[in-house]
């Protein structure tokens, strides 16, 4: 059913980009301490969530190998039960590249099978990169999420007209796509100065800056400004779907097992008369057979 557009309050879906040293983790930081509210971040850089502690508050959880999308999920959730605003994924690189991540499954899995068929690895990896990009849009926490970019040297000319040899980043180490899933992406580099290659805000379109606390108030009145979500809305209904979808996948899209699971979590209530309370105890159900089954438990089926 159609309805009139309205712009509502939102939460933010930020990705940072940058080669290694142009100051994503610190430029989140900034960015949510002006958005204000309690930050938990998630740490895969061995330790260098805890290197800014002196800036601000915030809590950290760190993630390390092997980086399953698991992982991921299960940090997540744990942000949003414990009630934090804001959550900076450092890095969502490693959810692909990183040990465990899947590139490196979608790699095992190949390899396992008799036929080399890396397309229907593919259809086993990629519902966990879905359903990682689900979570992450679904949130009830703000999201920054920084990821590393390629890089490469050129040859550019300085203030004075000398040419010198500069590192420069390029593409995001994550699958092809994921900077679209997000509302803004900054483009971090070694400058520390950013580019803005997506802005749906239209706050920062064309403009070249250096990241402040005053672009996290920026963000907040912009995210605040919009009508209030009203709870039927078509959000509630997203939600439904993404975790209609979450009990397909875990289910092996068998529809009446998926079906079954999640009506005995709201005892026997179909989705129309689902409270907040069933939706979380279905988000909490989902999260604790996503990590039980696991990827790795898949692959040794498969092997």
């Amino acid at each position: 059913m159609f309805r009139r557009a309205e712009r509502r309050k939102a939460k933010l879906r930020l990705a940072i980009t940058g080669p290694a040293g142009s100051g994503k983790t610190y430029g989140a930081l900034l960015i949510a301490q002006g958005l204000g509210g309690r930050i938990a971040m998630i740490d895969t850089e061995n330790g260098s969530g805890d290197l800014y502690a002196d800036t601000c508050d915030y809590d950290v959880e760190t993630l390390t190998a092997p980086y399953s999308v698991q992982k991921y999920l299960a940090a997540i959730h744990e942000a949003e039960e414990e009630g934090y605003d804001i959550l900076i994924i450092d890095s969502l690189s490693h959810a692909w590249t990183g040990e465990g991540g899947l590139l490196d499954m979608h790699n095992k899995l190949t390899a396992g099978m008799k036929s080399g068929n890396s397309y229907v690895a593919w259809g086993k990896i990629t519902p966990w990169q879905n359903r990682l990009i689900e979570t992450m849009l679904g949130s009830k926490c703000h999201i920054i999420a920084t990821m590393r970019s390629k890089t490469d040297y050129a040859q550019l000319q300085n203030d004075r007209g000398k040419t010198e040899i500069r590192k420069v980043g390029l593409a995001p180490v994550q699958r092809d796509g994921m900077d679209y899933e997000f509302t803004i992406v900054f483009d971090l580099s070694m400058e520390h100065t950013v580019t803005v290659s997506k802005d749906r805000t239209r706050l920062f379109d064309g403009n070249t800056f250096t990241i402040s606390q005053d672009v996290g108030k920026v963000l907040r009145k912009w995210l605040d400004s919009g009508a209030e979500i009203k709870p039927d809305s078509q959000d509630t209904r997203n939600a439904i779907n993404r975790l209609y979808r979450g009990y397909l996948e875990i289910f092996d899209n068998d529809v009446q097992a998926a079906q079954t699971a999640m009506l005995s979590i709201t005892e026997g209530r179909a989705s129309k008369d689902w409270n907040e309370q069933d939706m979380q105890n279905l988000s909490e159900d989902l999260r604790l057979r996503i990590t039980k089954r696991g990827l790795t438990e898949e692959l040794q089926e498969l092997s």
